[in-house]
């Protein structure tokens, strides 16, 4: 399985994890944020930066997830009303943070709170199947400069 994270150029070397606090882990549970599609991971970063820094030098990490590799799931249906809001971040941590502690697989998959019929996909770097999580691939990327923009 192919998943794409999009990140700026100076951290496309390697797969890195901050243990910033983020929807589905607390602070210091690194784990690093993916998307099923490139057009996700660049909605995903359109929102979280809020349309700041978008014009700075920016790559796509093509990562290969072997199809062998266990990859667990919250179904959005066993999520409650509003989860996808901002202010609805305490309802997801407990269950990415449960996912982290278990350590039963490297890779979570997860409903994207701007598009729930798509998919984040989760990686536990401390989990030992993340080494054979690869980057496959870099391309540039830049973001359209119609995004966040007054101009049509």
């Amino acid at each position: 399985m192919l998943i794409y994270r999009i990140c700026l150029a100076r951290y496309a070397d390697d797969l890195f994890a901050s243990g910033y606090r983020a929807r589905w882990n607390y602070k210091d549970q690194f784990v690093i944020y993916t998307a099923a599609s490139r057009a996700l991971a660049c909605l995903e970063n359109v929102v979280h930066r809020s349309g700041e820094g978008l014009t700075e030098h920016f790559r796509v990490l093509i990562i290969d997830v072997p199809d062998d590799l266990l990859v667990e799931e919250i179904p959005v249906a066993e999520l409650p009303e509003q989860w996808e809001r901002a202010s609805r971040y305490a309802v997801c941590q407990p269950l990415g943070s449960a996912w982290y502690e278990r350590r039963t697989s490297a890779v979570l998959r997860v409903p994207s709170s701007i598009v729930p019929q798509e998919h984040n996909y989760i990686l536990h770097s401390r989990h030992p199947d993340f080494k054979r999580i690869r980057i496959v691939g870099r391309e540039e990327f830049r973001f359209d400069p119609r995004i966040k923009s007054d101009e049509v």
